[in-house]
């Protein structure tokens, strides 16, 4: 095991060996193995956006199997997903990838102000289906935002009784910010903290651009000159707010873009002290051949094979 594995692995010394083992599974796993990077495929986006707006673009992506070939082909950390596309590959690619079952999904059928999420997986079918951890989304500035946090509270402790690891996708979103303020830097941050509060091992949040949604944050980040200037500043910032970055804190890849746009995003996310990116939509709403050389680019950013 690298040094670097190490030393993340003791940042979590008050969890079981079990969830250690699963973190490190991770890891060292894919291209990226022993880096302390990660790069992860994420596909909860037929779910949260239905399928033709996730899949028509690319039809094989219909497909629950061309996601874990996707995942397996490129070398990525880990495969994250729902109940029913994890269910539908778990047996035929066992043991390929460590596998992330999304344990909460919300649809787009009603416009909500304040959305919630349904939980619609266990722990239980994360260790049936061979998962290395679980993942469950919050959403800070929610009005159902205290609830979403009691029910991951429960959730989390559950995962870790039986060695799973916990990722927190912390989203922030709701009638309490505007929509500039979904991703603004004071609001990112605090989204991070808090999910780590929560006991997440892995926080996923977008990132931050240098808006500031609170005047009271606002009044501190100028008297106290914290550096938000770059995208490499402000990924330090959530990366700092979490724990001084002894949580593990990686990025969104959000709306596919263009690959310039995309790389630049993972250079300031590499700068700024990141562990890496999960990128959905930018990967599988490629030809299969674009994605795989999309992707291996950007884990050759992490491992600073490319500049």
């Amino acid at each position: 095991m690298t040094k670097q594995i190490k030393e993340i692995l003791s940042w979590y010394a008050g969890d079981s060996p079990g969830i250690l083992t699963n973190l490190a599974r991770m890891l060292n796993h894919g291209m990226l193995a022993g880096t302390g990077k990660m790069v992860i495929l994420p596909v909860d986006q037929g779910f949260e956006h239905g399928p033709g707006r996730s899949f028509a673009m690319n039809p094989p992506a219909y497909n629950p199997h061309y996601h874990f070939e996707l995942a397996i082909e490129s070398g990525c950390n880990a495969y994250a997903a729902p109940l029913g596309f994890l269910e539908a590959g778990a047996a035929e690619f066992a043991g390929s990838v460590p596998l992330i079952l999304k344990l909460n999904s919300h649809d787009v059928l009603l416009e909500e102000k304040d959305p919630y999420q349904a939980v619609t997986g266990s722990a239980k079918d994360a260790l049936r289906l061979g998962c290395v951890g679980v993942g469950y989304t919050i959403y800070p500035g929610s009005a159902h935002r205290l609830e979403m946090y009691q029910t991951l509270r429960e959730i989390a402790a559950e995962a870790k009784a039986v060695g799973l690891a916990v990722v927190v996708w912390s989203y922030p979103r709701g009638s309490g910010l505007s929509k500039k303020g979904e991703t603004a830097i004071d609001v990112t941050a605090y989204a991070a903290h808090i999910a780590a509060q929560l006991g997440a091992h892995i926080v996923k949040v977008k990132l931050p651009s240098g808006h500031i949604e609170q005047d009271a944050a606002r009044k501190v980040y100028e008297g106290t000159k914290v550096p938000i200037g770059t995208l490499a500043d402000r990924v330090r910032h959530v990366v700092q707010s979490t724990f001084s970055g002894r949580r593990i804190v990686i990025f969104s890849g959000g709306a596919k873009e263009e690959d310039k746009v995309v790389f630049d995003e993972v250079r300031a996310v590499r700068d700024g002290g990141g562990f890496g990116s999960i990128i959905g939509r930018n990967s599988f709403q490629r030809p299969r051949a674009e994605a795989l050389d999309f992707l291996a680019t950007i884990m050759n950013i992490y491992a600073g094979k490319a500049k």
